[in-house]
């Protein structure tokens, strides 16, 4: 049939390049036993770039197209629409066109296209291109194979490669052309359940006649679910409509006799029989996949599969037992994606295993959760720190027979919380400890900076030692634990004895040694220096590079400025976004990420604020102990409530401020790791051996120790993982996720909320009304006092924030994760763990949260 054509046959999983992702997938389909494909042929990519070349005033049409904004809706629409019209209009090649005619026979056709960048295995492009059914005659073949070929220019497509950074000629554009099958029924297969990525649930979608209407959302569907050929669920539709085939082509609508739309589309015994078609398919690609099917004459024909690309990756466990997982970035409060440095990094600093999936890391806590005393221990703690976590897995544990059954207390592993700290109330240690975590960072910027090559890797690694020594030191543990464990006695006791709620969100606030709150009044005393000079103000509000200190020092109050940054940058600068990924990049490397912030502050505030800010909080902390120190004497044993409510706000206002300084600590370390193993990536450049400095971001830190040493790196290793990466970042990690692949979501068991309110955990008491400004960038927060900022999570970067801003709703976070300490240290109302709070509430809307008792009311519909 010559190159412009290829049979189904002759095409595999091979010919992604000639006959794109749809007919190298059928192709491949239909060479696996028991899968019945429909015949037809391919129009392969040297058709449609024989068909390109002929038509004179193409490469115009498409440089024009490359040189578009990707936000610029109009001009794309024109410059799509236009390049669909030559195409449309131009004659097939005949040579082409006898090629297409030759492969026909005496039937109706499905004429679907087929992009190169379509249907693969890390990136799906489905919808975003053509399918015509029922197509009769050859003429009418040739155009709508024509139509196929325009389609790679619509709009929508045109929009998606100029985002995702695919060029306009470095797709191309083949056409899959099928015999037509007139079913009975059609639908879809996923082999891995669409909404939990449950692996071993297969989920059915069916409708009558032809699968346009259920693939396009037309019809309502019956669905199944199935597990290991048994149907756990159906839900039989009341079916209206079909899409029929016309006898002279085409497709209409056709409505469905009123007595039998409520017929189920498939038997029972089709159901298990399709689901089992599926695993094989899955089985051949080694994926979940999503499947398109048709039945005629009782056989299921297949007739498109893809792989499914929005499933969670599983952990690797090396065993086929259960596992359930917990989210390590739920309680960062980082749950994007990291690179293969930064995960290897973290997991070199804890002592707990952690298993890596989808550039995330979750640690097994099957072991905890299968030990009835550590499950208790463990389940206190977890619904404490997260709501929505705890409740997922009190799913997955009442679940039978998932969970091994394991004798004795489960009491090896010790649950962080679970034990009441026993450290004196001594400010000293504190202070102590922080001195201490100084002076060992100190020595490692000192020892680090004579160290090269091989020696330099083995030295970071040895270091991991001294790292965890000063995080993992047990006076830290104790400190950290006593704080929170007298925050939980408090707001117990004061809520049953006085009726206060979350009575120590007041009485924590300005506490000492907090280093993430003094970071963002800090950010205010640098406001103070920049405020008084107008013409570094207008500099500051139009830098565009990372040289702007260097320039700063020719402007009226230049040099004070660049002083009181560069100072900041000292104490500060190894902070950022993300911080816990030792590849993003510092403020320090940075800077411009904290101008929005500053500029923000200069605007928002007066001189010496970030004093009295630090001033009114200790204030109003020290007035309110005194009045519940009052009411609780006036009470019987009153005094003896007083005394231990006092010893508790000691212990608290000693020791809470101490939970930020730990994190401190290793991020000052990650940063001079950092900047030592890129100096050591730039010699690797400059010796040929890495083609790019972050290069390393891709490497483990142990893979990199083999590079330094032998001078050698696998390129096409690094390509793999800078593509893996990409697709990460799209994937949202779920909290709790188990060895089937399903992603346990928590809910919140209330009945206390207003109407339409949504639930959140209380972490920083308080009710506040304002304006949501929904920000997933810090970089581009613009806020004005009285605004309540909506993120998706927050980290101690985002704390300089906080100074600007009246309240705080997050996606992610409990009561002893970093925004919610630092906002009880601002007395900002907070509320956390909001489910989708950043789509359910729209930027510019006027909200009301409610810190105290959790949830978050939507006052108006903008």
């Amino acid at each position: 049939m010559g190159s412009f054509v290829l049979d189904l046959r002759e095409i595999d999983r091979t010919h992604l390049a000639t006959c794109g992702g749809k007919g190298a997938h059928l192709g491949e389909l239909s060479r696996i036993d028991g899968v019945r494909v429909p015949p037809g042929f391919c129009v392969t990519t040297d058709a449609f770039e024989r068909f390109m070349r002929n038509i004179p005033s193409i490469d115009e049409h498409l440089d024009r197209l490359a040189g578009l904004d990707p936000d610029d809706r109009e001009a794309i629409r024109t410059g799509s629409a236009e390049i669909r019209r030559v195409l449309e209009d131009s004659a097939v090649p005949d040579d082409v066109a006898a090629a297409i005619r030759d492969a026909l026979a005496e039937a109706a056709y499905a004429v679907r296209s087929s992009a190169t960048a379509e249907d693969l295995p890390t990136a799906s492009f489905a919808g975003q291109q053509d399918t015509y059914l029922n197509v009769v005659g050859p003429d009418a073949v040739l155009e709508h194979v024509r139509r196929c070929w325009a389609s790679l220019f619509t709009e929508r497509a045109v929009t998606y490669r100029l985002r995702n950074g695919f060029g306009h000629r470095g797709v191309s554009m083949a056409v899959v052309v099928q015999q037509m099958v007139f079913p009975h029924a059609a639908g879809v297969l996923f082999t891995a359940d669409p909404v939990t990525s449950n692996r071993k649930v297969a989920a059915v979608e069916a409708g009558f006649g032809l699968g346009e209407a259920v693939v396009s959302g037309l019809v309502n569907t019956d669905v199944y679910k199935v597990v290991d050929d048994e149907i756990v669920e159906k839900t039989v539709s009341a079916k209206a409509l079909a899409i029929q085939a016309v006898p002279d082509g085409g497709t209409r609508e056709q409505a469905i006799d009123p007595a039998e739309r409520e017929v189920p589309t498939l038997t029972d015994a089709q159901v298990v029989r399709l689901a089992r078609l599926g695993r094989r398919i899955e089985a051949h690609f080694g994926r979940p996949q999503d499947i398109e099917w048709c039945l005629a004459d009782d056989e299921f024909q297949v007739v498109q599969s893809r792989p499914i690309t929005t499933l969670f990756p599983i952990p690797e466990s090396g065993d086929q037992e259960n596992h359930v997982y917990v989210s390590v970035g739920h309680q960062q409060m980082m749950t994007d994606a990291m690179k293969p440095l930064g995960l290897s990094v973290w997991q070199l600093t804890t002592p707990r295993p952690m298993a890596v999936a989808g550039g995330r890391l979750f640690v097994d806590v099957t072991p905890i959760l299968a030990a009835p005393t550590s499950r208790a221990a463990f389940m206190d703690v977890a619904g404490k720190s997260d709501a929505l976590m705890g409740d997922a897995l009190r799913t997955v544990i009442d679940r039978d027979g998932f969970l091994p059954s394991v004798p004795g207390d489960g009491t090896a592993q010790p649950i962080p919380g679970a034990v009441p700290a026993t450290i004196e109330t001594d400010p000293d240690v504190v202070t102590e400890l922080i001195a201490n975590a100084e002076a060992s960072v100190a020595a490692l910027k000192n020892d680090i900076a004579v160290k090269t090559g091989a020696e330099l890797v083995d030295f970071v690694l040895a270091d991991f030692q001294e790292l965890r020594r000063i995080l993992f030191d047990p006076r830290s543990s104790q400190v950290i634990m006593a704080g929170m464990q007298a925050t939980w006695w408090l707001n117990e006791k004061l809520h049953e004895w006085l009726g206060e709620k979350n009575a120590a969100d007041t009485l924590t606030l300005s506490a000492p040694h907090n280093v993430t709150s003094e970071m963002g009044l800090a950010l205010l005393d640098v406001a103070d220096v920049i405020r008084p000079h107008p013409e570094v103000v207008a500099f500051l509000q139009n830098v565009e590079d990372e040289d702007f200190l260097d320039e700063l020092d020719g402007l009226a109050g230049g040099k004070e400025a660049r002083g009181a940054l560069e100072d900041y940058l000292a104490k500060y600068g190894m902070r950022c976004v993300g911080e816990i990924d030792i590849t993003r990049p510092r403020w320090s490397e940075r800077p411009s990420a904290l101008l929005p912030l500053i500029l923000t502050n200069v605007r928002n505030f007066e001189q010496g604020a970030g004093e009295r800010r630090f001033e009114q909080g200790r204030q109003e902390a020290a007035d309110f102990e005194q009045q519940l120190l009052e009411r609780l004497r006036a009470l019987p044993d009153g005094d003896e409530k007083a005394g231990e409510t006092k010893r508790m706000i000691d212990r608290v206002r000693t020791f809470i401020g101490y939970r930020e300084y730990p994190k401190y600590s290793m991020i000052s370390r990650y940063s001079v790791y950092k900047q030592a193993l890129l100096d050591e990536a730039g010699r690797l450049v400059r010796d040929g051996v890495l083609r790019d400095v972050e290069d390393v971001f891709f490497l483990t830190l142990q893979e990199l120790h083999d590079v330094v040493r032998s001078g050698q790196v696998d390129d096409e290793l690094i390509h793999e993982r800078r593509e893996a990466f990409g697709t990460y970042e799209t994937l949202t990690p779920p909290r709790v996720l188990t060895s089937d692949g399903e992603a346990v979501t928590g809910a919140y068991h209330r009945d206390d909320l207003p109407d339409g309110a949504l639930a959140g955990l209380p972490v920083s008491g308080g009710t506040i009304e304002g304006r949501a400004r929904v920000v997933l960038d810090m970089a581009e927060a613009d806020v004005e006092p009285g605004d309540i900022l909506v993120t998706a999570h927050t980290d101690p970067s985002w704390s300089p924030l906080f100074a600007a801003i009246a309240g705080l709703v997050t996606e992610v976070g409990g009561p002893m994760t970093h925004g919610a300490v630092v906002a009880r240290e601002y007395g900002l109302p907070a509320v956390v763990a909001v489910e989708n709070a950043t789509r359910l509430i729209r930027d510019g809307q006027r909200i009301r949260i409610n810190g105290t008792d959790g949830y978050v009311e939507i006052l108006d519909a903008k």
